[in-house]
């Protein structure tokens, strides 16, 4: 995924208010809580009023509205085992249908930004299998993302900009090799706020 989309949802992790946020499409100012378009050519996500996400809310033309849907999926079917054989490096991660390259992609939140990880097909096959919700996500703009951090078992279906918040999050907080204990703090903080929201 683009850096130019971390760099975008970081204004909002930061909260950086010296100035009102304002509408990539039209510069109209905004709120903290307004939507997000995504480009898919560009793959970069745009800041959206409601005027202009309004535009967009029945698809077509070259950007895609972002959905508001939040589920938190307490019963999704995810043993060891089978998080094992998606092998992926880090406890955290989000997966996306891309439409261009026609699969589902894995990505990890990494002080780089967001790192795309090599999915093994075969098991988010039988992921998807043995939990049909996932066969609702909408094309390019909506993902699982999976937390297993420290002991964590939580699974959502979220908005894509939801991730890239998670990806800002612990660029501007981590340090070190190990993140630090700032950052230990905000991922849990980042998943409360997620369910408050929902």
């Amino acid at each position: 995924m683009p850096t130019a989309a971390d760099t975008r949802l970081g204004r909002l992790a930061r909260r950086r208010e010296a100035l009102p946020e304002r509408c990539d499409l039209c510069a109209a100012p905004m709120g903290a809580d307004h939507r997000h378009l995504l480009e898919p050519e560009a793959r970069e996500l745009q800041c959206a009023c409601r005027a202009c996400s309004l535009l967009f809310d029945r698809g077509g033309g070259r950007y895609l509205l972002i959905p508001t849907r939040r589920v938190r999926l307490d019963d999704l079917e995810l043993s060891d085992l089978m998080w094992e054989e998606l092998r992926l490096p880090v406890d955290i991660a989000f997966f996306l249908l891309d439409s261009r390259a026609d699969r589902v992609m894995a990505y990890y939140p990494s002080p780089m930004g967001a790192t795309e990880s090599h999915l093994e097909l075969d098991a988010w096959q039988q992921l998807e299998a043995a939990n049909p919700v996932l066969g609702t996500l909408e094309p390019d703009v909506e993902a699982l993302l999976v937390n297993r951090a420290q002991g964590s078992r939580q699974h959502w279906l979220v908005p894509i900009d939801d991730c890239f918040r998670l990806v800002a999050v612990i660029r501007t907080h981590w340090k070190g090799l190990t993140g630090g204990r700032d950052v230990w703090q905000q991922i849990p903080r980042y998943f409360d706020e997620l369910s408050e929201r929902r």
